[in-house]
């Protein structure tokens, strides 16, 4: 059965009457997995009391079963039943999938057949073997016997397309006599009754065999008293088996292959001034935010609607801080948005809500171990921690991968020491290690030192403990780093959590707690699909913040958007502010981890940012912009643009071609525009273009998206910025002095024990996700444009081994924002009536 090749694999379900199922696992060709099933002797053993009927009853039940898995295995192409007779009910044959069908006997398969649509239906078998042994039949008398159900529907379609005239009887049918003497041909589905005499067919008949027993070889022999087909049609029958078995599998590899994509894009007529409605986005100098995610949105709307090139767009999930504190929503703005841009911001993915729950049942864990262990003897632990059920003590999974990591190859729960028990019950926390914090999705500073363990249940185990912002979790880095559940179940097990009084780390594994992670993250690791306003695809995953964390979209994300675009098409994943920070983590933390290579590198700016770099006055949240930034000047702006020029150097270090894209708002001067461009240019950009996306969709992108474009098809000369051996403070002096412009860097006293506790681990090989202020270059916020000559403070140093990187806190980096005198909740409304949400921008 197995003429595929050893990625495609066609599982054949032959069974004896009245089994159930039973795998076991044989080798195919090449090393194929093939499923066969072959349970007589089970079935003997287990059905001596059974009434017929329940037999029956189950096995209908377990075969029904069994295809509804298989037609969810993505490698089984194709299915082919070989039942008793008894058992081929409607019900089994069209629990087979369509697309999986070989036999070709679902009603589906069958009425393509009957209409004719001769790409879309595989015929049966054992009818087209039948259809082969028939040459001439225009004219033609066909009498089928006993062949009911889909088998004679598929006989009689294609026997009168051939010209025949067919009909049907039983062998016990009135008259059966005089319809045997007047056919030409006889196709028998059943044996003839020995009460049938041979003589009753007339000298020359065909005669054919196609009982369904044909492909097992359990057919009865047949009697007729002269030469039938019988032999001929069993080989044929196996021939086409095959036939429509590589036929399934050649449609399943078309269907992977990239198709041009049938997308009809939304018209949009933009109107002038753009609505108020459309303002999701505020887009302001760098403390509101420059309109990445706008101009993600808008580059792809003229990627695909009017460029008819494929591109995704690849976003992260806005956090509930932002949401509901400064920004405001991540959804782009007036006519580059995601849509609908009230789910979109409101938790529509749940990814967060279950990277909070489970991050805090880690955070719960530790705590109670150390409790626990604090309050109860060895054998007490043992007992409750493997504890008998039913008069039977035994290990779970998760606590066999412990034992073996100590190096006790014992599985019998009564056959540990005492020193082994100790040894598997103590992890021994060392409470003053503990890095795990709780996480809440939303800024709230109070939470920012709190102290756990007041009330009297708690023994008097009390401890300085805080909350990070829920984005900010290592929880969510997994998400965006991993490739797989396999890959992501392996890295919550190497989270590191704290120490044991020894020194060594104890992980999310140690605690016994991976499997319960993994089965709150494993609808998360999924993809949102969404839209943008021109119906252009959008895939919304993983979370912000890259000041803290990474901030970038995830690898899977990509990953699928790059084969659901092809060679020629676009992804446009969106990184966390600007080069200094998101780029940077992007290409040295995420970029290995996928193994991708980037083409282009977009940057955005605007014209009011670069003012602000260029000396003017502060801007903040709620308070009207000065006249500088809503009137033309440009010597600030020339003087900004030392910023622009500074990230256009650091894209450089990585050998990746750089567009500027300069979003354009109405107060932007022709002039001021101009000058950015010219000076982009001649700072290394490949390009900068003018964009006006806001106000005009995608049509406001075209020149944006044909620069892309353009770069793209330039050679590529990425590379690393630092290699991974290099010792950890290393590494980050690297990113201090190349990226961000200091002098040297700083570390603290217990940043280095940090250090030298990750070295010692081995852990000093990973890369490094700088947690550092977006507002400014250095770690002051304050100071803008290109500060030089600094020393770079690092205040910490944490250690995310689960997401796979060395997390150094710079300066007073907090990981839990605060909420502004005004947040955006002011502006923040439902109507009752309606459900309409309002000012959620």
């Amino acid at each position: 059965m197995l003429l595929l090749c050893d990625h495609y694999r066609t599982t054949y379900i032959a069974r004896n009457q009245y089994c159930t199922s039973d795998i076991t696992e044989s080798k195919g060709l090449e090393g194929t997995p093939k499923i066969v099933y072959n349970q007589r002797q089970l079935m003997q053993s287990q059905m001596l009391n059974l009434t017929n009927y329940e037999r029956f009853e189950l096995a209908y039940g377990s075969i029904v079963s069994e295809i509804l898995r298989l037609n969810e295995d993505p490698n089984v192409q194709g299915l082919a039943l070989d039942l008793p007779e008894s058992l081929y009910s409607s019900k089994i044959l069209n629990a087979v999938k369509p697309e999986k069908d070989v036999d070709g006997l679902s009603d589906v398969s069958l009425g393509r057949l009957v209409r004719g649509e001769d790409s879309d239906y595989l015929v049966s078998p054992i009818a087209g073997a039948v259809m082969e042994l028939l040459e001439d039949l225009d004219g033609k008398t066909v009498l089928l016997v006993g062949i009911n159900g889909p088998l004679g529907s598929s006989l009689q379609c294609l026997l009168q397309r051939r010209g025949a005239i067919t009909a049907s009887c039983h062998w016990k049918s009135s008259g059966l006599q005089s319809k045997l003497h007047h056919a030409d041909v006889v196709v028998a589905g059943s044996p003839k009754p020995e009460s049938v005499p041979a003589s009753w067919l007339k000298p020359g008949t065909t005669i054919i065999n196609c009982s369904p027993d044909l492909l097992s070889g359990r057919q009865k022999k047949h009697n007729y008293g002269q030469n039938t087909t019988e032999n001929a049609v069993c080989s044929l029958a196996v021939a086409m088996r095959m036939q429509n078995m590589v036929k399934n599998t050649e449609r399943w590899i078309h269907s992977q292959q990239l198709r041009k994509w049938d997308l009809h894009c939304l018209k949009l007529q933009p109107l002038s001034p753009v609505p108020s409605s459309f303002f999701p986005e505020q887009i302001t100098p760098t403390p509101l935010g420059e309109g990445k995610s706008t101009v993600t949105i808008g580059l792809v709307q003229a990627l695909t609607a009017h460029l008819k090139i494929n591109s995704f767009a690849c976003l992260r999930q806005p956090s509930q801080g932002p949401t509901f504190g400064v920004k405001g929503g991540a959804a782009g703005g007036g006519y580059a948005q995601v849509i609908p841009m009230e789910e979109f911001n409101l938790h529509l993915t749940g990814d967060i809500h279950a990277i909070t729950a489970a991050n805090n049942l880690l955070a719960a864990a530790i705590d109670a171990r150390i409790l626990h262990e604090s309050t109860q003897s060895d054998k007490a632990l043992y007992n409750r921690l493997v504890p008998v059920v039913k008069g039977v003590r035994g290990f779970s999974s998760i606590q066999l991968a412990r034992l073996r990591r100590l190096g006790i190859n014992k599985t019998d729960p009564e056959t540990l020491t005492e020193e082994e028990i100790s040894r598997f019950v103590r992890l021994d926390i060392d409470p003053s290690t503990i890095t795990w914090q709780r996480v809440v999705d939303t800024n709230d500073r109070f939470l920012r030192k709190i102290t756990i363990g007041q009330a009297n249940t708690e023994k008097g185990f009390v401890r300085q403990a805080q909350f990070d912002i829920a984005v900010a979790s290592e929880i969510m880095a997994i998400l965006a780093l991993t490739t797989s559940l396999e890959d992501m179940k392996e890295r919550l097990g190497k989270i590191v959590v704290a120490n044991d009084k020894k020194g060594e780390p104890v992980t999310a594994e140690d605690l016994g707690v991976t499997g319960a992670l993994a089965v709150l993250m494993k609808d998360a690791i999924k993809p949102t699909l969404m839209q943008t306003l021109e119906g252009t695809p959008v895939f919304v995953h993983a979370g912000p913040f890259a000041n803290i964390a990474h901030g970038n979209s995830s690898i899977l994300a990509d990953k699928i958007a790059l084969k659901l675009v092809g060679e020629k098409g676009f992804v446009v994943t969106e990184a966390g502010f600007g080069a200094d920070i998101g780029m940077e983590k992007f290409f040295n933390i995420k970029c290995r981890a996928s193994g991708l290579v980037p083409s282009v590198v977009v940057l955005v700016a605007t014209v009011r940012a670069l003012k602000m770099h260029g000396g003017g006055p502060s801007v903040s949240a709620g308070a009207p912009l000065k006249k500088e930034y809503t009137e033309e000047n440009l010597q600030l702006v020339a003087d900004g643009c030392c910023n622009l020029q500074k990230q256009i150097q650091i894209t450089q270090l990585f050998g990746v071609p750089v567009v500027v894209a300069l979003n354009v708002f109405k107060t932007d001067s022709p002039a001021e525009v101009d000058l950015v461009c010219k000076i982009a240019k001649q700072s290394g950009a490949f390009d900068a273009v003018p964009c006006n996306h806001w106000s005009d969709g995608g049509r406001g992108a075209v020149k944006l998206a044909q620069a892309v474009e353009k770069a793209a098809n330039q050679k590529s000369s990425f590379k690393y910025l630092y290699g991974l051996e290099l010792p950890i403070a290393e590494k980050i002096k690297t990113i201090a002095q190349k990226v961000y412009g200091a002098k040297d860097i700083e570390l603290s006293p217990a940043a280095q024990s940090q250090i030298d506790r990750y070295t010692r681990q081995g852990f000093g090989k990973l890369p490094i996700c700088m947690a550092k202020t977006h507002l400014s270059l250095s770690h002051q916020p304050e100071r803008k444009g290109v500060p030089t000559g600094f020393i770079l403070p690092i205040s910490d140093v944490r250690a995310s081994i689960g997401a796979g990187f060395i997390y150094p806190l710079v300066g007073t980096m907090s990981t839990m924002p605060g909420l502004p005198t005004r947040p955006c909740f002011y502006d923040i409304d439902l109507d009752p009536v309606t459900e309409e949400v309002k000012g959620l921008f």
